[in-house]
């Protein structure tokens, strides 16, 4: 074919590719337009690639590759949206999930964070009653951790000089791992995820009295209270997933049970992910701010109660906005 012949021809399709070009290099593009860019732009690579088979005038070939290199810039400019989606996430879907599963997050919020209350209440009353949940040796360990007099707070003798990283990763670990626990026990028809609720907040809550009545309470709350908002909530939340899991097994409604618990599955895992996310968080605030003895306890009381009040607005107002991303 003669370069005037195939110029004539395709000519239309490189004014308009480079028009759409412009359009997304200036940002004004509409979403429409981006659904036909990568079969266009891989039109205009293979008019490209014939271009130079042939032997064409670098007059033609030079503003192809222009328009090629462009048009590869802008492709995979566009193609990558795992930022956005990431922020969609964080601002939108995940307060947005919990609050859709309203129920569940609240059943699982009484279970966990009501032994966790009672049993400290009890203890606290009762000292004696701390042992018959926590063993001996592990309330030793406990008041060695929060002795007042420690250097590093929330550390075991074992680990007191630890360096504040390897805390960090220590306690994704250990923090990731009770929430996962949480979560599958739901497979059990819900009643894995109503154990480990249970038992965490029995021994949490029976720590927390026990330390309180023998008056560690200043070291131990003003320890717990910053990472707490993040890490005691990732708690309950995986327990609601867990739960939501289970409810798909025991009332499937006209469902088959696999197929009920396909779609469970999808928002509980979409809450696990922000529980994950929690936990991250509660493990570098734990590791680098509720450890250290440099701050007075007015101070992380100070800090801890924003912290709480900034996790409760964001499940409770985050995504409401008309404009949020979707």
């Amino acid at each position: 074919m003669k370069q005037s012949l195939f110029e004539t021809r395709h000519q239309p399709h490189w004014q308009a590719f480079a028009s759409q070009l412009a359009l997304l290099e200036q940002g004004k593009a509409k979403a429409e337009e981006l659904t036909r860019f990568p079969q266009d732009y891989r039109r205009l690579c293979q008019h490209l690639a014939l271009a130079q088979e042939r032997g064409y005038s670098s007059y033609l070939i030079d503003p192809l590759q222009q328009l090629a290199l462009r048009g590869h810039q802008q492709l995979y400019r566009h193609r990558s949206q795992l930022g956005a989606k990431v922020l969609g996430f964080l601002l939108a879907d995940f307060p947005r999930t919990v609050r859709e599963q309203w129920r569940f997050v609240l059943v699982a919020s009484l279970l966990f964070f009501g032994s966790l209350i009672g049993i400290a209440l009890l203890v606290y009353l009762f000292p004696e009653l701390i042992y018959t949940i926590v063993s001996a040796p592990q309330v030793s360990e406990m008041q060695e951790m929060y002795d007042p007099d420690a250097s590093r707070l929330g550390r075991a003798a074992a680990r007191a000089s630890s360096e504040d990283w390897m805390m960090f990763g220590y306690y994704v670990m250990h923090n990731i791992g009770i929430a996962f626990q949480t979560f599958a026990g739901g497979l059990l028809f819900g009643l894995g995820s109503v154990f480990f609720l249970f038992f965490n907040g029995l021994m949490i809550g029976a720590i927390a009295g026990h330390l309180t009545e023998i008056g560690y309470g200043q070291t131990f709350w003003s320890f717990v209270i910053g990472h707490g908002a993040f890490e005691l909530t990732a708690i309950a939340l995986a327990g609601a997933a867990g739960l939501q899991l289970g409810w798909a097994l025991i009332a499937p409604g006209a469902l088959p049970r696999g197929e009920a618990l396909r779609l469970a599955a999808r928002k509980s895992v979409k809450m696990i992910c922000g529980v994950i996310l929690f936990l991250l968080i509660a493990a570098f605030i734990e590791a680098y701010w509720s450890s250290t003895t440099a701050v007075e306890p007015w101070g992380k009381y100070l800090v801890g109660a924003a912290l709480w009040a900034m996790v409760l607005a964001y499940l409770l107002f985050a995504g409401r906005g008309r404009h949020a991303p979707e």
